[in-house]
Formats: C-alpha cells, structure tokens, sequence
C-alpha cells in the first residue's frame, strides 16, 4: 500500500528531473549553435581571410591559401580544380538565399539569379554586381573559354557560357565547393 502512494510522487518528480534536463540540453545545443554560427561566418574553420563584410581586394600568397583552406576548397579556388558533374552540394539546390565566396566571404550571387541548367554545376544567369566576379581568358585542355574568378580573392570559381536564359543569356557555371550559402531569414 506504502508503494502505490509513493509511484506518483516518484512520477511526477522523474517527470520533472526529465523536463529539466531537456531544457537544460536544449538551451547548451541552442548556445552552442549559436556560436559556431557566427563563428563560421566571420572565420570559418580558422580563415583570417573569411568576412562577409570587408570587401577590400586580397593578396594572399597560395602557400597561406594553402594552410587556410580546406584541401577540396585550395584545390579547386587556387589549382584551378573541377568538381564531378552532378556530386556538389548546389548543383540541383533550391533554396533562397545568397551566396558567398567559400575562400574569403566575398558575395557573389543570389538565388533569384540562379536556374536550372541540368549540367551538373550550379548556375546563375548574374552576379550580384559587377565587382563581385572577375573574368580571365582560359585557353587549356584544347578550349577557349572565360573563367570566373572572385572579384575579392581571385580563386577560381568556374566558367561562363553564353548559352544562358534572358535577360543575360549568360550562364554561370560554378563550383558547389567555392561556394557557402546563406538562407533568407523571414
């Protein structure tokens, strides 16, 4: 008789002990979140070079590049890499938001102005401004074509072809790995 008197205290106590510890977890995860958020848009993974706010030009040498970046980024922004067709993060991605330089921050385009092109990379239609990219004469692996640099930093980005829709007829063909995306916040 003692026991069954004493279960609902013992409930309602476990209960409460269980409320507790799962606001406590929440409030440390949200805390947590939090500050890797903003650390990871001011220097992500230890990058003095990352801000989404300084927009004044780089001069980095690709050895401080080298020890910065991770291996996928510095292959692709300063060796000039390829991601496989159909394998970034972006390629097929839909999501409203902006995108920046995954190198120095530098903001390069805005989902408004990409589309759907089903050749494996993310593309725009335009950048963001007239600043924000750079463009150089490629002429390896026996084509001509224009490559897109950052406007900030000067990593490789990808190419750009003329075979875009309006109003540009331009279709930014870039590399999910020097992009980070940034979601719209409502």
């Amino acid at each position: 008789m003692k026991g069954c008197v004493l279960q609902p205290v013992i409930r309602t106590c476990m209960k409460k002990l269980l409320y507790f510890s799962l606001f406590n977890l929440s409030l440390i995860a949200s805390a947590c979140g939090q500050t890797n958020s903003a650390n990871e848009t001011e220097h992500p993974m230890n990058n003095p070079y990352y801000s989404r706010t300084d927009m004044s030009k780089l001069n980095v040498s690709d050895a401080e590049w080298k020890k910065v970046l991770p291996e996928d980024v510095y292959y692709i922004s300063r060796e000039k890499g390829t991601e496989r067709a159909f394998t970034g993060k972006y390629w097929d991605y839909e999501g409203l938001g902006n995108y920046y330089c995954a190198a120095c921050g530098n903001h390069l385009f805005i989902s408004d102005s990409k589309f759907s092109s089903q050749c494996g990379w993310p593309s725009f239609f335009e950048a963001v401004s007239k600043n924000s990219v750079q463009y150089h004469r490629d002429i390896t692996h026996g084509m001509i074509r224009t490559e897109v640099v950052c406007g900030r930093c000067e990593g490789h980005l990808g190419h750009i072809f003329d075979d875009g829709p309006p109003p540009t007829n331009k279709r930014f063909c870039m590399n999910s790995v020097v992009l980070d995306f940034e979601p719209l916040k409502h």
